[in-house]
């Protein structure tokens, strides 16, 4: 089995402690087209509406390897089951994510 991250950062997989048990490189990025249409103006600004399309630079299915995507990606694609977004996402004082302590499905 593979897991191979297509966001554009590295996911670093952390313990109950915060530790880090593992690091998954980026291996591209997966993004969903978008275009912009209008939606009417409210009090004289214009109001837009971002529509998404289909998703660009997602690998095909391949038995046995799953995906990092971002949760945007794997909410439009609900029929693949290979992909994975990080979960229960731990950050430091700043406020800076530092991991995930899972992978959602």
């Amino acid at each position: 089995m593979k897991i191979k991250n297509y966001t554009p950062h590295p996911i670093n997989i952390v313990d109950a402690e915060n530790n880090s048990v593992l690091s998954l490189p980026s291996e591209g990025i997966v993004r969903l087209k978008a275009s912009t249409e209008p939606a009417g103006t409210i009090a004289g600004i214009p109001v837009t509406r971002t529509v998404f399309g289909q998703p660009e630079g997602l690998p095909e299915y391949s038995d046995g390897t799953f995906y990092i995507v971002s949760q945007i990606v794997k909410s439009a694609l609900p029929q693949r089951n290979d992909l994975l977004v990080p979960a229960e996402v731990v950050r430091d004082a700043a406020g800076n994510i530092i991991g995930c302590k899972s992978l959602g499905v």
